[in-house]
């Protein structure tokens, strides 16, 4: 009987530059199943044989252990570096963190809820209307370009988190303005500090990549975090002719 395992190998390790992302570097004539397993673990194309992980909570070492577990599963031959091992073994808790009663568990639910709002803003699922300061912190105001749920959304990075849902922007906006008035800005706020180095991995390894790959042309595909105003207004304006309530 033939064998059926997957052709594949999977190799993951440290970013070089950024403290916490994991590189996934995969080799096999048959790399789809790995691929696929890596993407529903939130790893990221960067090439055709590297994939990148990193999140805005600096858990990618445990998500990384996660998924070399369900590589494994798969059959997919996993390797795990000494120095990314390391990082996965280390326990460490945020300093000052605000919610001091969760277990160490829970603290991951609620950056992984936070991680999965990034996401939607950076991939332009959910399109920011308004920000402004609430003190030491950032708020916004938002929709889902799918299904119409607009959401108010309280604090920053691994703590940001849906503090509130409506069933318009129109209800949205104006519950926003009521709490913030003159503190209201139009579209999302500047990047973090965490946000910045995120986005700093992703362009450094996609550069790595790009030294290694035969020049091409291909249109230049704009980040939800660096588009202009002028792309933030059309797709506003998109948004609400698509709801016009």
């Amino acid at each position: 009987m033939p064998n059926s395992a997957p052709d594949a190998h999977v190799h993951l390790d440290l970013h070089p530059q950024h403290p916490s992302a994991v590189i996934a570097t995969l080799t096999g004539s048959t790399p789809r199943t790995a691929r696929a397993t890596l993407t529903s673990q939130g790893f990221h194309p960067v090439s055709d044989e590297t994939m990148l992980l990193v999140r805005i909570d600096h858990e990618e070492p445990y998500w990384a252990n996660k998924t070399a577990d369900a590589l494994n599963t798969e059959g997919i031959h996993t390797e795990i570096t000494p120095r990314l091992r390391a990082a996965i073994d280390e326990e460490w808790t945020w300093a000052d963190y605000p919610l001091p009663w969760c277990t160490r568990s829970e603290i991951r639910e609620v950056s992984n809820e936070a991680q999965k709002i990034y996401d939607d803003i950076r991939h332009g699922h959910l399109l920011i209307h308004a920000h402004a300061e609430d003190g030491h912190t950032t708020v916004a105001v938002g929709s889902y370009l799918s299904g119409g749920k607009s959401v108010y959304l309280h604090g920053e990075n691994h703590l940001r988190q849906v503090a509130d849902t409506f069933d318009s922007p129109a209800q949205a906006m104006v519950a926003f303005e009521k709490l913030h008035g003159a503190a209201m800005r139009p579209g999302p706020a500047p990047m973090t500090d965490t946000e910045r180095a995120a986005a700093k991995a992703r362009t450094s390894l996609a550069l790595l990549a790009v030294e290694h790959e035969p020049a091409r042309s291909e249109p230049d595909a704009v980040p939800a975090y660096a588009a202009d105003a002028g792309d933030h207004d059309a797709l506003l304006d998109a948004f609400l002719d698509a709801h016009r309530d």
